[in-house]
């Protein structure tokens, strides 16, 4: 009996010990990326109920909340300052309130935040003011204060959750000196991505030394912008080659993503990216097993999940009421009036009264001789009748500035055979495909179906060209004249007028095309339009009042037996008309 009751004493004490060793803890993980001003289930550009935003991201996430409180955490990967209106009306017309973008984070609570691309695309003043004003950490490892050396904000957080240590390491697409002039991000450096998400892992790890390590990256998949210093899109780069992520969530390329890779440690690194304009977000679960508070287990796993049937949160729609109502008088507010409907679906096959009268606006602020421009919203109308605010984000979607900028013929000429090589395919028969398509990137919000990024493909005007597509790349492009009727010279030097992200290098048409260094990009602007180009082209529409657009007709496909028949084919496939 006295050694039965020893024994029992023993177990007594000692199974409460066992038990104690060991622990569960189940973390959420949510992400939202490159949102652009989608806070609302409202589109104030088309003026009518979208799907999305962040009025249905809330639901999801407070949901998810019920079940795991603190231990879910909210992230979101920046591109939230530029897009609808919302952006527009804060950050331009109405600067000295409190940026909306920062105040939905604050109310739905994120953990951090990192800085898109777009984001610095709003200059110093708006988006300073507004890392300011956001409450959570705004995180961005590759930052750098040029005065200092060092990150110019937050360049990671960490949080603990019972007994857990999560750290979690921003980062930004290096390439933003290839799409914006210095004047917005004057003092900022952007360091190569690989060698930045390395250090910093190394970092933490010896000073912070986290039991888990998320990525939240402004970048793409892969691809991009690649130069001999860094790459526009290197996630999954990282995630291959940089030892110690275990989840990394990305974005900037707008498209949904769902992959696990193998890093150089034989371990499985989860990479979600939740595409754009908040109708989906990342979801990840991490399952942490602890013995006497060690980690001895983690489990990662991870979806994007589409909440546009998620329901639209009333509450948070009563708290931003009179934000809503701002914006909506300002959108509201009539201009002109078109005498046609105008659509960007014309632009991909030739002439179009939509591309031509950006063209004609262009060279009528400017005085340039020629004009570059292309299709920025893959598949939008301005209606004939009364114009009002909103629709000039159809007619220009970004805040870009103007530029006018000496080339020569012959860079002209190479500009154009780089768009169209981009664009549209080699024809070898009359049955070919004429646009240059991949059925794989139909889900893509930036290809829409093409082969290539859309809003890359320059027409011109100012000049008389055709492109022959059963030529080879390199060769589709004859300039027959000046539009005014001088002849076209290689050799001569010509004032030609384009956005301000062609114009710093974006899409590589002025680099890779024409063969201009991009350091001497910077020369050869002569003219930089203080305000952006869709404020000029709200002045011009008031001024001139009623507007009669029609295309310009100054280029053609050829040969025409082939590539009429071949547009009308192509035309249906891609918009079922």
């Amino acid at each position: 009996m006295k050694k039965i009751l020893l024994a029992c004493l023993f177990l007594t004490c000692f199974i409460p010990k066992i038990m104690a060793q060991t622990k569960n803890v189940s973390l959420r993980i949510i992400q939202t990326s490159d949102v652009h001003g989608c806070f609302f289930p409202y589109d104030f550009i088309e003026r009518r109920p979208k799907s999305g935003s962040m009025a249905r991201v809330i639901t999801y996430v407070d949901s998810l909340r019920q079940i795991y409180g603190r231990n879910l955490l909210l992230f979101d990967n920046g591109d939230i300052l530029q897009g609808q209106p919302t952006c527009y009306y804060c950050n331009f017309v109405k600067p000295s309130i409190e940026n909306l973008a920062a105040k939905v984070v604050n109310y739905m609570q994120y953990d951090a935040q990192t800085i898109g691309n777009h984001d610095i695309e709003t200059g110093h003043p708006v988006y300073d003011k507004w890392i300011q004003e956001v409450h959570c950490p705004m995180i961005g490892a590759n930052i750098i204060d040029t005065k200092t050396g060092r990150p110019y904000v937050q360049p990671y957080a960490t949080y603990v959750r019972q007994g857990v240590k999560i750290a979690v390491i921003g980062l930004l697409t290096p390439a933003i000196p290839n799409w914006l002039q210095e004047s917005l991000w004057s003092g900022l450096r952007f360091d190569e991505m690989v060698s930045s998400a390395r250090y910093w892992v190394d970092y933490v790890q010896k000073y912070e030394q986290p039991d888990i390590i998320i990525g939240l990256f402004h970048s793409g998949k892969d691809g991009g912008i690649v130069t001999k210093d860094y790459e526009e899109d290197a996630s999954l780069r990282i995630a291959k080659e940089v030892e110690g992520f275990d989840l990394i969530l990305y974005g900037h390329d707008h498209t949904r993503h769902e992959d696990v890779v193998k890093n150089v440690a034989g371990k499985d690194v989860v990479c979600l990216d939740p595409s754009s304009i908040a109708c989906m977000v990342c979801d990840a679960k991490i399952n942490v097993q602890l013995k006497d508070g060690k980690v001895i287990k983690k489990d990662v796993s991870g979806k994007v999940v589409d909440i546009r049937s998620q329901k639209i949160d009333e509450q948070f729609m009563a708290h931003f009421k009179s934000d809503i109502d701002s914006i909506n008088q300002y959108v509201e507010r009539r201009i002109g009036t078109f005498k046609n409907t105008i659509y960007t679906r014309d632009c991909y096959f030739g002439n179009s009264s939509f591309c031509d009268f950006i063209h004609n606006l262009q060279l009528s602020i400017t005085g340039a001789d020629i004009s570059f421009n292309a299709p920025l919203s893959f598949d939008t109308k301005i209606k004939a009748g009364d114009v009002h605010v909103s629709d000039m984000f159809n007619l220009y979607k970004y805040e870009n500035q103007i530029y006018v900028m000496r080339l020569t013929g012959e860079e002209v000429r190479k500009h154009l055979e780089m768009s169209y090589d981009l664009w549209v395919n080699t024809m070898t028969s009359p049955d070919d495909h004429i646009m240059l398509m991949n059925d794989n990137a139909r889900e893509d919000m930036q290809r829409f179906g093409f082969k290539n990024l859309a809003f890359n493909f320059d027409s011109a005007a100012g000049i008389d060209y055709e492109v022959d597509v059963t030529k080879p790349n390199g060769q589709k492009v004859r300039i027959l004249r000046m539009s005014n009727g001088e002849p076209f010279d290689e050799k001569k030097t010509y004032n030609v007028v384009m956005n301000s992200y062609r114009g710093n290098g974006g899409g590589e048409l002025l680099t890779k095309g024409a063969g201009i260094p991009h350091e001497e990009l910077t020369n050869r602007i002569i003219y930089q339009s203080e305000r952006d180009q869709r404020y000029y082209m709200m002045k011009e529409i008031e001024k001139a009042g009623t507007m009669d657009l029609k295309p310009n007709n100054n280029w053609r496909f050829v040969p025409e037996e082939w590539t009429k028949p071949a547009i009308e084919r192509d035309r249906k496939l891609i918009f079922g008309d």
